[in-house]
């Protein structure tokens, strides 16, 4: 059993930065593909980012790709989004969510964090 945990959004103004955390507890956590996701009310979710196991191998949404970075360090326990060059359209709640290494579902998400951009 994984639980994760974000921190981190905010307000802030178009082209600032923000770094979003994602805390999980379970020993196995360090075994777990991970991955970014993003919500606006009335649309479905869309991925943004995601991260292997080891932290070798990130993928990024072509919306998101060289303003965005995903990283982790397994020792804490703890997944990072760090989001530069804001734009009004990043505006949404931003989810972490764990998958075992063998499998394409994600079965532990968080709550999610409120990330605003004004313009």
């Amino acid at each position: 059993q994984v639980q994760l945990v974000e921190s981190g959004g905010g307000l802030v103004q178009a082209g600032g930065s923000l770094r979003l955390s994602c805390a999980a507890s379970g020993r196995t956590f360090s075994s777990h593909n991970v991955g970014w996701f993003r919500q606006t009310p009335g649309n479905e979710r869309e991925f943004v980012a995601r991260i292997s196991w080891s932290g070798a191998i990130t993928y990024y949404a072509d919306s998101v790709k060289g303003r965005f970075t995903i990283s982790r360090v397994n020792a804490n326990n703890t997944v990072y989004l760090q989001m530069n060059s804001l734009k009004p359209e990043d505006t949404a709640v931003y989810t972490c969510a764990a998958r075992t290494r063998l499998s394409s579902e994600y079965l532990y998400w968080g709550q999610g964090t409120q990330v605003t951009v004004s313009s």
